[in-house]
């Protein structure tokens, strides 16, 4: 019987995945017939840089399993990335410090995803066109008539709501951000944050406040995709895009609107100091033989066993290193508040304040998703009772 049932349960997800994949080959004839043509050549820019098929087909490989998807959709996945350059983009800036734009710019050594990022079709973006004044607002408003309903619009930084908006006004027009927010949003097939301004306010939400700055979800009452980091991984707004590129919508989110498959799991899951948790191996103090010896960086304040991201896997600096790899515990940037509640504390969280038993909500500023805080510290503790005799 139990054969039968997975017998049954193996032609159900196959034919779950056939179906997927015939919409995906749909999707992607319909971006040949209705997108602009490509406005680069994927192929020749990385043979330009170096880049072999072989290594496209391994990167091809490696993203079609952070999308969660089975290995025949690799085919899809490739050609999705020689289509990124036909997706027209509407990158927008609000209150933020261009961090994102510039952690994307910057790579020495560039990997696939950001050739690709050098591919996409950047109808509008503040930081690298030539463009000022009448003319820049000439070009937005060019770019959202043109592509109506088939743009990508990237916001990065968050709205003020303070004085109705007028902390921030853009443009020869004196338009206040939420008023350019909404206008060019309207028109949009999708929203996608990038980094934790965009997503949840950050530091410029932090307190006291005094513009009222927030996310842009809840500044302007739209759904939006985030990609929180501060700044985030290009391998989570590629990847994104590529799912876009592939079935005509967004990848699953969590309770936030992150991505589930870059955002599903904690810096905690995938850290390579994990064992010296494990064993009760704590870093007490900065300089100390603990952090000479690799050891984890929990006592010192390491917000990993709160914070969901890929941080540990995708890795940072053309992917060789990662804030914990590096010796300095993660600061929760991935999650909403995390400047008041996470960054600026060099020791666990208060378990007065969030312990209490497990819980199973989204905002790390009421509780944790999976374990809570008191858990992860109790655990702890109980590991240095274990190997007290053994000081």
């Amino acid at each position: 019987m139990a054969k039968g049932n997975n017998s049954e349960y193996k032609k159900m997800i196959d034919k779950q995945y056939k179906d997927l994949m015939k919409h995906c080959q749909l999707h992607m004839e319909e971006i040949e017939k209705n997108l602009p043509e490509p406005k680069e050549d994927l192929h020749e820019l990385l043979k330009e840089r170096g880049f072999s098929r072989r290594d496209f087909v391994k990167w091809t490989s490696a993203m079609t399993a952070a999308l969660m998807l089975p290995p025949i959709f690799r085919p899809m996945v490739a050609k999705a990335a020689e289509s990124f350059s036909r997706l027209p983009v509407v990158w927008l800036h609000f209150a933020e410090c261009t961090g994102c734009s510039e952690a994307f710019l910057r790579s020495s050594y560039p990997n696939v995803d950001d050739i690709l990022l050098e591919t996409i079709s950047l109808e509008y973006h503040e930081t690298l066109m030539a463009a000022s004044g009448y003319q820049a607002e000439e070009n937005l408003e060019k770019a959202v008539k043109d592509f109506s309903g088939k743009f990508i619009c990237v916001i990065e930084g968050g709205l003020p709501r303070g004085l109705n908006g007028k902390y921030l006004t853009l443009g020869p027009k004196g338009k206040t951000g939420i008023q350019v927010a909404r206008e060019v949003t309207s028109k949009a097939a999708a929203v996608v944050c990038i980094g934790s301004c965009s997503a949840f306010g950050n530091i410029q939400s932090a307190k006291p406040n005094p513009t009222d700055a927030v996310g842009i979800s809840k500044a302007i009452g739209i759904s939006t995709v985030n990609i929180a980091g501060c700044p985030p991984n290009s391998v989570n707004f590629t990847g994104t895009l590529l799912h876009y590129l592939m079935f005509g919508s967004l990848p699953a989110l969590d309770g936030l609107g992150r991505p589930v498959w870059a955002y599903g799991k904690r810096i905690h899951d995938y850290c390579e100091r994990r064992p010296h948790y494990d064993a009760s191996e704590f870093v007490e103090e900065w300089g100390d033989k603990g952090a000479l010896k690799g050891w984890c960086l929990y006592k010192v304040g390491c917000k990993g066993p709160y914070t969901y991201a890929n941080c540990g896997k995708v890795r940072f600096n053309d992917g060789i290193s990662w804030p914990i790899m590096a010796g300095h515990g993660c600061i929760g940037c991935t999650e909403p508040g995390f400047w008041d509640t996470m960054a600026p504390l060099e020791k666990p969280l208060d378990e007065k304040t969030y312990g209490g038993g497990e819980r199973t909500v989204d905002n790390i500023g009421i509780a944790l998703t999976g374990a809570a805080v008191a858990g992860v510290a109790a655990h702890a503790i109980a590991s240095g009772i274990r190997h007290k005799g053994d000081k």
